[in-house]
């Protein structure tokens, strides 16, 4: 299903540019968007999750520089039948982090220096596995080539208003396609992350750990910090991709309808309801 919803989302890009192309250009501007689109497709394939750690300055680790944080991401690998994946750490100190491939076989799981030094032993395996849960469920594919969907739209929409400021006949229209096609494009792209893949991968976290807690308290704690923090390079391309929102701070109705993420609070009551449930049968 994920892999199915991939394609569209990459077949969806190519129509976007084609019919922009198609506006600007006619004939020809529809060929180059199409090139483009290829482009932009194969690219974010195979790199989008390089291109992503690249943007947040993330350092690959191994076991002798980061023995704690390598050790808990190949106990959790083992633990979920996973291929051990890349380990970086983000230079951040706001807490966070997220996970990165096209396939479990070449995925990479990021944390902020942040949440290694704010957070228990227990509630970084808490996120780790959260983390691991979008790999095995092969979420990343599909955040990593939207967070560079994204970013494409965004350029094709700055372009257009570049184009919209000149003095010809077309102004109306390329102020339109940049000022409100392309945002809402923009956000299609964003929300074709359902919120429910954060709900799978906190359950498979509590199945994976045995202790839901762990990761309940954490995400109690980056709310807290999201609220008060901003991460220095964070966009709005790449929020969807993290365990909690990095713009959580801005707290109103339009962040809160358009958000890729559900609120923290039902997450930690969904949790919550596992833990019942795996005490039961214990």
């Amino acid at each position: 299903m994920r892999k199915t919803k991939t394609f569209l989302l990459m077949l969806g890009l190519v129509f976007i540019f084609v019919y922009v192309g198609k506006l600007i250009g006619g004939v020809e501007g529809m060929r180059w968007a199409f090139v483009a689109a290829c482009g932009i497709n194969f690219f974010s394939y195979f790199f989008s999750d390089k291109l992503v750690l690249k943007h947040y300055r993330a350092t690959e680790v191994n076991e002798k520089q980061s023995p704690e944080l390598y050790a808990i991401v190949k106990r959790l690998s083992a633990n979920a039948g996973l291929p051990m994946p890349k380990v970086y750490i983000i230079p951040e100190k706001v807490p966070n982090a997220f996970a990165t491939g096209r396939n479990p076989k070449h995925a990479a799981v990021a944390a902020t220096q942040g949440l290694l030094e704010l957070m228990t032993p227990q509630e970084i395996e808490g996120v780790l596995a959260h983390e691991m849960s979008h790999v095995k469920h092969y979420d990343i594919l599909i955040s990593s080539v939207a967070a560079v969907f994204a970013g494409a739209i965004a350029s094709l929409g700055n372009f257009a208003r570049m184009r919209g400021g000149n003095n010809n006949r077309s102004n109306g229209l390329f102020l339109l396609i940049g000022t409100i096609l392309m945002p809402i494009a923009a956000t299609i792209v964003q929300m074709s992350i359902s919120r429910t893949r954060e709900y799978a991968a906190d359950e498979g976290a509590a199945n994976l750990t045995k202790h839901p807690e762990w990761l309940m308290s954490a995400l109690s704690k980056l709310e807290n910090y999201a609220r008060d923090y901003k991460m220095q390079n964070a966009n709005s391309q790449t929020a969807h991709m993290f365990i909690i929102n990095p713009f959580s701070g801005l707290n109103n109705v339009f962040s809160s309808l358009f958000s890729t993420h559900p609120s923290t609070s039902e997450r930690i009551k969904k949790l919550a309801e596992i833990k019942r449930n795996i005490d039961i049968q214990q």
